[in-house]
């Protein structure tokens, strides 16, 4: 369970730079998200507690005062620390220089990890998108000074090296090439080729690593990019269908309904109505500016 104030914007096509989702989370022990695949780039930033960080079968164990970036299209699982879990807030971002401005803060997914001790700032940030994510000229500039502001600081902060994983090069590879090849006919066979291993070999080690076999690790993959696209994009569900690798959008609704209990359509607008039930949450709580415990007062939780 989470203590989480969440907002999604639909990104649009066409922008250099745009801001996707932010938002802060108070974790209870052991609190789990993901498996998931973004659409966007996402870098998170814990506050307080201690937590792993797990890509592509990589984890990094991570306390307060570090971040992590989530690059799109990559598999990624978080989870609180037992003994003490996070706290954390989080920025979404996309458009056609997000890929060039994420290179020049020296993060990628090799190396995701940072510090900084500019813990008042990017709170900051945060703070100011979520008192301005209105659908407003002022506030969506607003929105994306607050962003260029998360990202310089970012920029300022440095690569955490300690913070080595413990990966698998075949491993890393083969996630890499369902990634790029995603909404085609992926199979475990064609998979393990490119990585020059069999594929017995390979599913063994893909368990050792992700606790998946190929072919569920790209069931699980192709979910997922699925649910978050219907949260943060206006495609329609054949179009989400289709990217993911489904050849009829009847398949992605029959597998949505049976992983989610409801179809993509409806869950699409249950994500909109949390957001404008967050929205209406701000609005009630503004009294003069917000803080850190006064988002904690109007978050409300969200269970996917």
């Amino acid at each position: 369970m989470e203590n989480s104030l969440s907002i999604n914007i639909p990104s649009h096509k066409n922008q250099q730079l745009c801001v996707n989702a932010f938002g802060h989370s108070i974790t209870m022990p052991c609190h789990k998200y993901g498996p998931a695949v973004r659409p966007y780039y996402l870098i998170h930033y814990i506050l307080k507690g201690k937590g792993e960080f797990v890509v592509n079968g990589t984890r990094y164990k991570l306390s307060a005062g570090k971040g992590f970036l989530i690059e799109p299209d990559y598999q990624t699982i978080y989870m609180a620390d037992k003994e003490e879990p996070w706290t954390y807030i989080w920025v979404g971002f996309s458009g056609a220089d997000a890929k060039r401005c994420v290179s020049s803060l020296g993060l990628s997914q090799e190396q995701p990890i940072f510090k900084s001790s500019e813990k008042d700032t990017l709170t900051q940030c945060i703070l100011g998108m979520i008192q301005h994510n209105q659908k407003t000229p002022v506030d969506s500039f607003y929105m994306l000074s607050m962003l260029y502001l998360f990202l310089s600081t970012v920029a300022a902060a440095d690569p955490d090296k300690s913070s080595f994983g413990n990966g698998n090069i075949y491993v890393s590879q083969a996630i890499a090439y369902i990634r790029d090849h995603i909404a085609e006919p992926l199979q475990a066979d064609s998979v393990a080729k490119h990585v020059g291993l069999n594929r017995s070999y390979l599913s063994t080690l893909f368990k050792q690593h992700t606790g998946l076999s190929p072919l569920k690790y790209i069931q699980k993959f192709r979910m997922t990019k699925a649910q978050h696209l219907l949260e943060s994009s206006n495609l329609s569900v054949s179009d989400i269908a289709y990217s993911c690798g489904y050849q009829q959008p009847e398949s992605l609704i029959k597998l949505f309904r049976q992983q989610y209990g409801m179809s993509p359509a409806a869950y699409r607008k249950m994500i909109i109505n949390q957001t404008l039930s967050s929205q209406e949450d701000i609005r009630k709580s503004e009294t003069g500016g917000l803080s850190l415990s006064g988002l904690e007062e109007a978050s409300h939780q969200i269970r996917f």
